[in-house]
């Protein structure tokens, strides 16, 4: 077999080999799409029954299913590998579980609703989808809804190649953004060379004096505003103190003065007498007590003969 025929085959088989991997892709989304809508059924009526609004025919349902899933999934764990002999799950066989399996007549009814169920979760899902996609349609009827949804994975599609499209345009502007960059970039520099030496052989001679006289003239302005506001504070002040107002304010100090000297003496006073009461110490105290409450007494015993006195 020559190359071109090697190849040829090689192609084929990877042809059918990403054929497998779609189709077994597709059964396996369809598989868990369907397990998560009867999860999502049974929550509904987890949320329902706490309610309990639910009629006897809901309750049978959702028990039946309930214990179907139950049931299989423990079926499916029960059962020994075909690679490694593994002992039963806690001892059960997959008949001793197959006895728990709802009575068939409920089975098969509970079958039929839940295909009504899952059509009508899917719809649901299916709308949500469609008008969260093109916000328009949520006021179209079931009819208009159902044919956009029925179109709706070749516009998703199109969207999909044409954001492919936009990202693959995308990333060639990207290169050709970065070689502009880089060009703009040397040009940058080879001006910014071209000022650097322009300024080192025109503007920096004349920098140095330049600074000096600006220098000396915010140093000029600054003395000149400092003048300029104590002179404004002293019209301030000789427009607010006349010399009436300033003698009254001094004969103001001066008994303000003496009034501060009395209060210092009779606090030095004080600060005499306490050193005085603090060398006694505590029997001092308990004297201050006694006599304080022997006042109080006769105080007490002068009121009420007051009031024994009384007509």
């Amino acid at each position: 077999m020559d190359e071109s025929g090697l190849s040829l085959t090689l192609v084929k088989e990877q042809a059918q080999a990403w054929n497998e991997v779609r189709l077994r892709k597709m059964a396996w989304l369809r598989y868990e799409i369907l397990q998560r809508i009867i999860q999502e059924l049974l929550v509904d009526y987890y949320v329902k029954a706490q309610d309990k609004n639910l009629t006897s025919e809901d309750k049978k349902f959702h028990e039946t299913l309930e214990q179907r899933l139950l049931v299989t999934e423990l079926a499916q764990l029960s059962g020994p590998s075909q690679e490694t002999e593994m002992p039963p799950l806690l001892g059960f066989e997959k008949a001793d579980l197959l006895e728990l399996m709802p009575p068939s007549q409920d089975f098969v009814w509970m079958r039929d609703r839940l295909r009504l169920e899952v059509e009508e979760q899917l719809k649901r899902k299916c709308f949500t989808l469609l008008c969260y996609h093109d916000p328009s349609s949520d006021t179209d009827g079931e009819t208009l809804k159902a044919a956009k949804v029925w179109k709706l994975p070749e516009v998703l599609v199109g969207e999909k190649q044409q954001c492919l499209e936009a990202r693959s345009q995308q990333k060639e502007q990207l290169v050709l953004l970065e070689k502009k960059r880089a060009t703009y970039s040397q040009a940058l520099l080879r001006c910014l060379t071209l000022l650097q030496r322009l300024l080192q052989e025109h503007r920096l001679k004349t920098q140095s004096e330049l600074d000096r006289i600006n220098a000396q003239y915010l140093e000029v302005k600054c003395s000149a505003m400092i003048l300029k506001m104590r002179m404004e504070e002293v019209k301030v002040l000789s427009d607010t103190y006349s010399a009436e107002k300033v003698e009254v304010h001094r004969l103001i100090r001066d008994r303000l003065e003496g009034a501060i000297r009395l209060q210092e003496q009779d606090m030095e006073k004080s600060r005499l007498v306490l050193k005085t009461y603090e060398v006694l110490g505590e029997d001092f105290e308990n004297l201050v007590k006694e006599y304080t409450q022997l006042k109080q007494a006769t105080e007490n015993k002068r009121w009420a003969l007051q009031e024994f006195s009384k007509p």
